[in-house]
């Protein structure tokens, strides 16, 4: 089956810039890749609910496809050519500690094998980039074990491995750390990267890299995770800087204004009453004081009792699905003595992505399901900016000076899209 999108794909003799989105969402890993001049080949997902919210941000075609990324024949008919990229943001359900931990021996988590046998099915056609995304349970799921098994996956195959965490907050107001890992084809030059290999695993470069790097981004974890790994695959470290961006606060993504689902005294009141008493005392003494104050509230499940659970560090807390109350966020508002309370909106969602002006539907619930299961659109940009790009530019032999990588190339972050 040709894909209609691929009818004026660049001819075999000059490499294209193209990537294939698996478990895609609502795209917000394409929104972060197109920006540079990626373009998004084929993009595949099981949720039709999301489909709606993709093909309403990027429009209606033959590259969302709509099936199990198992259907290996039914997702090779619809990759033509050889992708450069592919991107995997495969479900966290059975790895993260608010899931089942049943890690890869849940039927959700597990579909990342899917997506390995299709790019060991895509043969000589396989992407020479993968970059995987997914919550840091990851590292921890099985102690270790499905890491690892998903890098040794990935090394059978013939990439050399990076893994990092970036945490959203370095971005957007929200803390959302996850984790990323790079396969690049071991015949790939990588431009400032060092590499390290089994005959080589302590090499003073490789070593060197690991340790210079922001513990936020490498953690120390995860180097002893990759070097318990049998056989032992080969490793790279590109050079991730730490983010420098101007975050928006808080207040800015929130809308405030009267025409928002405020909650009535009693639902306030309810919810005050959950506090513990520390959160109380600091609610209590801003209204006092007539200060004003945004924050987001979770509500968790504390020694058998509900509690509303309040964030003053100017963060919202992570994003999730609605599934039951306790998942979905609630604001947080003090003004002049006047606390006040509701749900955090689709749209206060969208800005905490990093994708203010994104097209919504009308189901909320189905808007707030897109949101709370996908990745952080700057965090995408900045590993392309770092990783991704330059590798592609540098295979290309079009690279621009002073562009592979060194401390003193990084640049401002783009701002966040507010709308």
């Amino acid at each position: 089956m040709i894909n209609k999108y691929d009818s004026n794909h660049e001819s075999s003799d000059r490499e294209a810039k193209t990537f294939c989105e698996f478990f895609a969402g609502i795209g917000l890993v394409r929104a972060g890749l197109e920006p540079s001049g990626w373009r998004c080949v084929y993009a595949n997902d099981v949720d039709s609910k999301k489909k709606e919210l993709y093909e309403n941000r990027f429009g209606c075609d033959d590259r969302f496809h709509l099936g199990d990324v198992w259907n290996t024949s039914e997702v090779l008919d619809r990759i033509v050519d050889r992708p450069f990229l592919a991107t995997a943001s495969f479900p966290c359900v059975d790895l993260s500690p608010a899931g089942h931990r049943r890690g890869f021996e849940g039927e959700h988590s597990s579909t990342f094998f899917g997506f390995v046998k299709i790019l060991a099915a895509l043969g000589e056609r396989r992407p020479k980039l993968v970059l995987l995304e997914n919550v840091t349970g990851f590292l921890t799921s099985k102690n270790g074990a499905d890491f690892k098994a998903a890098i040794r996956s990935l090394s059978e195959l013939g990439y050399a491995i990076d893994a990092f965490t970036l945490d959203a907050k370095y971005f957007v107001p929200q803390s959302r750390p996850r984790v990323f890992v790079v396969g690049i084809d071991r015949d790939l030059e990588a431009p400032g990267a060092i590499r390290a290999n089994a005959t080589d695993w302590f090499g003073e470069g490789f070593d060197r890299a690991i340790d210079r790097a922001d513990a936020s981004i490498r953690p120390r974890r995860i180097l002893p995770l990759l070097r318990s790994i049998d056989p032992p695959p080969e490793l790279i470290a590109f050079h991730i800087p730490k983010p420098i961006a101007t975050i928006p606060p808080l207040v800015d993504l929130i809308d405030l204004d009267l025409d928002q689902k405020w909650w009535d005294e009693a639902q306030v009141q309810k919810h005050y009453l959950m506090m513990n008493d520390k959160h109380c005392a600091i609610v209590d003494r801003m209204i006092a004081a007539g200060e004003s104050f945004v924050g987001t509230i979770f509500r968790r499940k504390r020694g058998g009792s509900t509690r509303a659970e309040v964030r003053f560090d100017g963060l919202a807390g992570c994003l999730r699905t609605p599934r039951g109350g306790s998942a979905r966020q609630i604001v947080i508002a003090i003004d002049r003595g006047v606390l006040r309370m509701r749900w955090m909106s689709p749209r206060e969602y969208a800005r905490l992505q990093g994708v203010g002006d994104y097209p919504l539907v009308e189901n909320e619930v189905q808007n707030l399901f897109g949101f709370g299961d996908a990745v952080c659109t700057p965090v995408i940009r900045h590993i392309d900016r770092y990783i991704l790009t330059p590798v592609f530019d540098h295979r290309s032999n079009s690279i621009e000076p002073g562009l592979a990588g060194g401390e003193s190339d990084q640049r401002p972050e783009d701002p966040i899209i507010l709308a």
